[in-house]
């Protein structure tokens, strides 16, 4: 598992941490492509580091903290690849597309609960845009450290959509419901001092020293018992599984009505900026 180069993802093992690298073109868009090469990263990581852990020649665990971080200068993750989505649904019957987006969403969800229950401690590092299911990546992870340009949003209203790669029970588990109701309903982004403050984000950090600040918060994690570190995640942190599944049953209700189509439609023409209320 030591090293891996993909289209829309790399990783490599440093210093006993995972650095998992997001370098998909323009905003780290998950499509299908990104989606298959993290099923190929979460195999690779548990077969490595299953329950039993495979150790190292001293008895020490071979990574004790995965970092999520990106390389493009837009940010983190602009979400799903909603212009891929919206030309798969093209020419297919609603039934055929609601399959086709369940399967999707399946898929994304098994990723996604084996990213948040891995034994491993998961690190965020996040800068500029962390929106839709790029938040939704982030929020499976155990930290989330940002640095000061960073915003978090789910638009997916816009669209006559709901979050569906686990954000809404994810989001509810660490915050407040009035936190989850205003990101959700209203569509607008938080910036990192606001995510901070509502207990989203774990640590705020000047512009460009996110990803240094994670591999400090690594450092500081492999200096402790990994079957501790380990037992105290399974206990401070449930994955919300029955929530998850009512939660993809609801995006697929919603997904094949006509508003929704309409609203990809427009997504996917428009050449206009999109703005965020702050």
């Amino acid at each position: 598992m030591k090293t891996f180069k993909g289209k829309t993802i790399s990783w490599v093992l440093l210093d006993g941490a995972i650095e998992l690298e997001l370098h998909r073109a323009p905003a780290n868009e998950i499509g299908s492509e990104t989606l298959e090469e993290l099923e190929q990263f979460i195999a690779q990581m548990e077969k490595t580091m299953g329950p039993d852990v495979t150790l190292g020649l001293r008895g020490e665990p071979l990574a004790s903290a995965l970092i999520i971080h990106s390389t493009q200068k837009a940010g983190f993750s602009a979400g799903a690849d909603l212009r891929e989505l919206y030309h798969r649904a093209q020419g297919m019957g609603r039934a055929e597309t609601s399959a086709g987006v369940r399967n999707f969403l399946e898929r994304i969800h098994r990723v996604l609960n084996a990213l948040d229950a891995a034994p491993l401690v998961t690190i965020a590092a996040v800068h500029n845009v962390c929106f839709g299911g790029g938040l939704e990546l982030a929020l499976a992870c155990d930290l989330i450290i940002a640095d000061k340009t960073a915003r978090f949003a789910f638009p997916e209203l816009r669209l006559g959509l709901i979050p569906g790669f686990g954000g809404i029970p994810r989001l509810r588990r660490d915050v407040g419901n009035a936190v989850v109701r205003d990101l959700l309903l209203t569509g607008r982004s938080f910036n990192a001092q606001k995510a901070n403050s509502i207990g989203l984000v774990s640590q705020v950090v000047a512009e460009g020293e996110v990803l240094r600040a994670a591999r400090a918060t690594a450092q500081q994690i492999r200096k402790f018992d990994y079957g501790t570190t380990a037992a105290a995640k399974r206990f401070i942190k449930l994955v919300p599984h029955e929530e998850l599944r009512r939660e993809v049953e609801l995006f697929c209700e919603l997904f094949t009505r006509p508003a929704v189509m309409a609203g990809l439609k427009k997504f996917v023409e428009t050449t206009e900026a999109m703005p965020y209320l702050p």
